[in-house]
């Protein structure tokens, strides 16, 4: 029976060729939303979820870190894209002649510069690969799409710019979902566990909090705090770590943790990937 990885876009989107990328074995499942994304995993619809969580220029992709801890799923790998913005038209279109490009916003505010140099109107789309298909739909050489090389591949267009992003390094890490934890896992090398966390309403908690990491010697790569609930006074925390809950000092620091909290739930543990470096 085949696998199924469920990921929010449609075909052609970046998550659509992450999963190509890290899970090549596995069919890929477009879902319109996140939740939906989320909610075939839960259901067993689809065997793995891959979930966008930030990108290298336009920072952590919202909503998503409120989705994560009611979803009811684990994180059992990371995976990094290297998105490659390329500017689609349709077939015989000129890039002199385009008067106006379509994507997510995410992806306009990393090509700021392209659109600038060349003085295109922006069009808002609800996804970078529903806008190629707009494009292909259209059939006018005056519009195009920021996308994917496969979603020109799909959609049958021409790639009338390639790589037209503002930073080389523009890159989108995913987290890997799945139903079930799995604890067990070493890897070969650093391994990352992800968790969040409540600090309790007391003077000085988050300080003291993260200083059982620091004693430990456990290094955090990644802390972000979001509201609650829409209480300005229930802030959560989204953590990675390096390390595994089973490491000593990891246990330790966890400890510490847990003693100037009132909510500490563990995500997953999973290997590093070597796209960290």
């Amino acid at each position: 029976m085949t696998k199924r990885i469920a990921f929010q876009g449609e075909p052609g989107a970046y998550s659509h060729q992450a999963c190509h990328e890290a899970r090549p074995d596995y069919e890929a499942m477009p879902c319109p939303t996140f939740e939906e994304a989320i909610e075939a995993v839960r259901s067993g619809r689809a065997d793995l979820g891959m979930i966008a969580v930030e990108n290298s220029t336009y920072g952590r992709v919202a909503d998503v870190h409120h989705l994560l801890p009611e979803s009811g799923l684990h994180i059992v790998d990371e995976a990094f894209v290297r998105v490659h913005i390329n500017l689609l038209g349709v077939k015989g279109a000129r890039l002199d002649e385009i008067e106006r490009v379509r994507s997510m916003s995410i992806l306009l505010g990393q090509a700021r510069g392209f659109v600038r140099e060349h003085t295109l109107k922006t069009l808002n789309w609800s996804d970078n690969a529903a806008a190629a298909r707009e494009v292909a739909t259209l059939g006018d050489k005056r519009e195009a799409a920021f996308s994917s090389e496969l979603a020109a591949e799909i959609y049958g267009l021409d790639i009338l710019a390639r790589h037209v992003e503002d930073h080389e390094r523009n890159t989108t890490r995913f987290l890997i979902m799945a139903r079930d934890i799995d604890l067990t896992r070493r890897g070969n090398g650093k391994m990352i566990t992800s968790f969040i966390f409540r600090v309790r309403n007391i003077p000085a908690a988050l300080y003291k909090a993260m200083g059982g990491f620091a004693t430990n010697g456990v290094n955090m790569t990644k802390l972000e705090s979001y509201m609650v609930d829409g209480n300005f006074t229930a802030t959560q925390f989204y953590a990675d770590i390096e390390g595994h809950p089973d490491d000593a000092n990891v246990q330790r620091a966890l400890d510490e943790l847990d003693y100037f909290t009132d909510k500490l739930e563990l995500l997953g543990t999973y290997p590093a990937s070597e796209s960290r470096q």
